[in-house]
Order: C-alpha cells, then sequence, then structure tokens
C-alpha cells in the first residue's frame, strides 16, 4: 500500500503546504489586529469627549506640528512675521532681544497647537550672560502665511506645555502694554535710612 504524499505529485503538495501557511498567517494577523481594536477600545483616550466635541468641523490635519515647522520656517525666511507690543513689552521687562525670538523661531519646537485660536506655542533658548535660559513664543498664523509673533516670555516651569484656558487668560490683554516703573533711592515711609542705596 503506497503513502498519499507518493501518489500526489510534488507541486500540488507544495501549492498546498503554501496555501496552508499563507492561511495561518492570515488567521494570526487578524487575530492580532482585533487583539489591537479591542485594547484601543478599552485604552483612556488622549482627548477628553469635552474637547472632541470642541473640535468637531476643525481640520486638524492643517494643524500638524511637521506642517507648523515648515510653514514657521518659511514664513521667518521670508520675512512675513510681526512682533507684536505684547511680546516687545516682556522681552524689555525679562531681558531678551528680538533676534532671540527670531532664533527661537528658527531652531525652536512647535510644542503646541492650538487649532481654535490658529496659535502655537514655539518653545526653544536664548542666551543671556553665558547662561542659557528657556523662552516660550506664541505664534498666530494667518492664511496667506504671514505669522503674528503674539507674545514671547521666559516660562516658570519650561518643560510644561501651556493649556488653552492658561494662554487664553495670559493673552487676555494683548494689547496692554507691560508696564514698569524705575524705583528712586530715597526714603520710604516707615524707613529710617538716608535715601541711599546700600
Amino acid at each position: 500500500m503506497t503513502s498519499p504524499s507518493s501518489t500526489m505529485p510534488l507541486k500540488v503538495l507544495q501549492s498546498l503546504r503554501s496555501e496552508l501557511a499563507r492561511a495561518e498567517k492570515r488567521e494570526r494577523r487578524d487575530r492580532r489586529e482585533a487583539q489591537a481594536q479591542a485594547a484601543a477600545k478599552d485604552r483612556p483616550k488622549a482627548v477628553k469627549p469635552q474637547r472632541e466635541k470642541e473640535l468637531e468641523g476643525i481640520d486638524l490635519n492643517a494643524h500638524s506640528l511637521a506642517r507648523a515647522h515648515e510653514r514657521l520656517r518659511d514664513a521667518v525666511l521670508f520675512s512675513r512675521f510681526d512682533v507684536k507690543p505684547h511680546a516687545v513689552g516682556h522681552a524689555r521687562a525679562e531681558g531678551f532681544l528680538e533676534h532671540d525670538i527670531i532664533d527661537v523661531l528658527m531652531r525652536g519646537r512647535v510644542r503646541a497647537v492650538y487649532p481654535e485660536e490658529r496659535r502655537w506655542l514655539v518653545c526653544g533658548y536664548f542666551e543671556a550672560c553665558r547662561v542659557r535660559l528657556p523662552l516660550h513664543v506664541v505664534v498666530e498664523h494667518h492664511a496667506d502665511g504671514w505669522l503674528d509673533i503674539v507674545t514671547a516670555f521666559v516660562p516658570k516651569n519650561p518643560h510644561h506645555i501651556i493649556s488653552r484656558q492658561r494662554l487664553a487668560v495670559m493673552l487676555r490683554y494683548d494689547d496692554e502694554k507691560i508696564q514698569a516703573r524705575t524705583a528712586v533711592a530715597g526714603n520710604r515711609v516707615g524707613h529710617r535710612s538716608k535715601g541711599r542705596w546700600r
């Protein structure tokens, strides 16, 4: 009595084996995909449901970080930007210059995108007296490629991304100038100094 493998041609046997291997591979792939989908459903979402509702109707593809970096560099290279008085006021108060802001826009990273306000938070560094300090720049972009540098500031927590609510509070008075006053050497009420600096 002969075995079935000896009567079957070799090519037919090989094709059956390859079909069986493909079917097993397909089954494993389907099982993996089903497990990944089940895990994705159970995993908590990065975006809260309320935020998803707020972002309905907004094209988020136009606000990706890679696209933001590209548009940012183009605007700076072709001088299509405007530094707002709020940013100038912070620069005077905190000791950085306009070229430090431009340097952050060229070398920094877009760390947050606020699609509704059409604003980006760009994080970078500037050097003052041989000390490297963090600098955050908030940029508002327009459809024609023009950028408004709304504000720039030295953050207290440089690695903390600012929420939309905090950004809204910070920028509520965009047009208001930073007020500064110079203290004069003199006697204050309740102090017995001679009116000179010590």
